[in-house]
């Protein structure tokens, strides 16, 4: 697997807190499948995603952390020669249910030029469908 840096967990829950998942999106998602391997704290996970869009990608797992949880993350977009290196917060969960998947989205931390441009660029491609 990659080298993927574990990350502190600064995010807390209160007892019994019930999560609700509000759209904040900025843009639409654009859909992508690719390996992606994340860390939190504590552990080392190698999933697939479903989209991404320019701040954030929904990684389908069925055991995913928390809200608020740290992520680093580790992907290889297509027709890129280097990986992506970012991290993000947990921003909201979905268990499976009908035709969707469990999963979580996870927003990226400001990302590198770099990795700033092959999102941009990706994203651009896939919504144009190329």
């Amino acid at each position: 697997m990659a080298d993927v840096e574990r990350i502190e967990d600064d995010g807390e829950r209160a007892a019994g807190e019930i999560e609700t998942r509000v759209e904040r999106r900025r843009s639409p998602r654009a859909p992508l499948v690719v390996r992606v391997s994340y860390a939190t704290v504590d552990a080392l996970f190698s999933e697939f995603t479903r989209n991404i869009n320019e701040g954030g990608v929904f990684i389908e797992t069925e055991n995913p952390p928390p809200p608020e949880t740290r992520v680093a993350l580790h992907f290889q977009l297509p027709g890129s020669d280097a990986p992506i290196q970012a991290h993000g917060r947990v921003t909201w969960v979905q268990a499976a249910s009908g035709s969707e998947p469990a999963g979580m989205g996870v927003e990226f931390d400001p990302l590198g030029a770099d990795a700033r441009r092959a999102i941009d660029a990706l994203v651009r491609r896939l919504r144009a469908g190329r």
